[in-house]
């Protein structure tokens, strides 16, 4: 967990009499210890974004289009990590999550629209998520797919409303590993190296329609909308529970702090990144080489598999989609949830208690229940997973711009506030993300 270096410094407000933060135990770190100390949010964050909505896309993507989408991977690493930075450094210097800054400091015809449609499109994706959940357990036990929704979503809301939340979590962590087979896979099946480093390094672009979608629901799975949100969350809950209980106590970070956010998210998204391209290039190697480039269940999408696992191809594949759904479902809706109960002044949080933060808990389970709902509409579970990154896809954009103007804003951020590098990523993906959506509903139907 990140080492707690801050000084009390607030931003607008005097930190006379306040308690300073509390200074890292022990003496000076090394390298390695500076980086595992490092390690929180940004991590766990990370390791959520490759949940089966990721692994659908990414799968899909490689299965249509080949190593010609290799490169994105290259593009979107920097970008995401820049973007996920800042949404880190908005919360450790205001103290509060990116919702509650956005209440104080805008007007509500900004703020509600923003949760509006960040709760909406997190509906969505968790419901995908748990069809996908249920898709992949359909692998392994001879059950249906709509007789394991509803227990999948009770199983979910349970260890977030009774606290196991963080438990869980840590099992389901070790689970996601999993999703490294993707790198021995693509290894196995012996791919050619000249077309792997053509695809990588060298940017190929088709306007048509369906490759839009792609480059769309690539962007939108990556760079998420709910990661914005929880970012900022977790880090607040971070401080939180190590006895910063006040916004007073919690404003503020040092230099030291700041690069050690800087490193916890680079990590994150590092591996995030990393398990995106493996994805994209087992697929690519194994399904679109062999002409089966149309994914439609979960026993097609764990053929990638194959040149690995062999005849385990399900098992493994299907151990990767409950790790990250599991660690995924909670955090989408938790994420809603956060935003929504900050731009409202609720109490929140999932160190309350139920009775405490009522509101708060029934945003989660509502939007889990909704979600359920959705998943008895008979969509295919791997068009709902790509199609709700292709919404998101088209939701972060105008996220994005309010983002980054709070990130500029020497009110909210004092001299924190972004230098050119962050401002290149941040407005980079925001402008990326803009044109590949704009460039999808031009083309839609063709």
């Amino acid at each position: 967990m990140r080492a707690a270096v801050r000084k009390s410094r607030t931003i607008g407000c005097s930190a006379e009499g306040l308690p300073p933060k509390p200074a890292a135990p022990g003496g000076p770190r090394g390298p390695l210890r500076r980086i595992l100390d490092s390690l929180g949010p940004g991590f766990v964050t990370g390791a959520s974004d490759d949940d089966p909505s990721g692994i659908g896309t990414y799968s899909v993507a490689g299965a249509t289009m080949g190593f010609a989408v290799l490169w994105m991977a290259l593009v979107t690493f920097p970008l995401m990590a820049g973007v996920q930075y800042i949404c880190a450094k908005i919360s450790m210097v205001s103290g509060v999550g990116l919702a509650g800054v956005l209440r104080e400091r805008y007007p509500r015809g900004l703020l509600y629209p923003c949760v509006l449609i960040l709760l909406i499109a997190n509906t969505l994706n968790a419901g995908a998520d748990i069809a996908a959940i249920a898709a992949a357990l359909n692998l392994l036990f001879p059950l249906p797919i709509s007789g394991l929704i509803i227990p999948i979503a009770a199983l979910i809301l349970s260890v977030q409303i009774f606290g196991a939340y963080r438990l869980v979590a840590s099992i389901f962590k070790w689970l996601s590993l999993t999703l490294f087979a993707y790198i021995g896979a693509a290894l196995f099946a012996k791919p050619d190296l000249w077309e792997v480093l053509r695809g990588t390094f060298v940017p190929t672009l088709a306007f048509d329609g369906k490759s839009l979608i792609t480059y769309t629901a690539i962007l939108g799975t990556t760079i998420s909308p709910y990661l914005f949100f929880w970012q900022g969350s977790m880090e607040v809950e971070d401080e939180i529970s190590r006895g910063l209980l006040t916004r007073e106590q919690r404003q503020g970070a040092t230099d030291t702090e700041l690069r050690d956010a800087a490193i916890d998210v680079n990590i994150g998204m590092f591996f995030s990144n990393l398990v995106m391209y493996f994805i994209i290039l087992a697929t690519a190697t194994t399904l679109f080489k062999t002409g089966q480039t149309g994914i439609s269940s979960a026993t097609d999408a764990a053929q990638a598999l194959k040149p690995l696992a062999g005849e385990a191809a399900a098992l493994l594949f299907a151990l990767g989609i409950l790790g990250t759904g599991f660690l995924a479902v909670p955090i989408l809706t938790c994420s809603a949830s956060y935003a929504v109960a900050e731009a409202l002044g609720w109490r929140h949080g999932l160190r309350h208690k139920l009775w405490r933060a009522r509101g708060f808990y029934a945003l989660i389970i509502c939007s889990t229940l909704v979600g359920v709902l959705i998943d008895f509409t008979g969509i295919n579970p791997i068009d709902a997973l790509v199609w709700s990154a292709v919404l998101n896809g088209f939701i972060a954009p105008p996220l994005l711009a309010v983002i980054m103007l709070v990130a500029n804003n020497r009110a909210v951020l004092g001299d924190r506030v972004n230098g050119r590098l962050t401002n290149v990523l941040g407005w980079g993906a925001t402008l990326l993300m803009t044109a590949s959506a704009i460039g999808l509903l031009v083309t839609w139907g063709q």
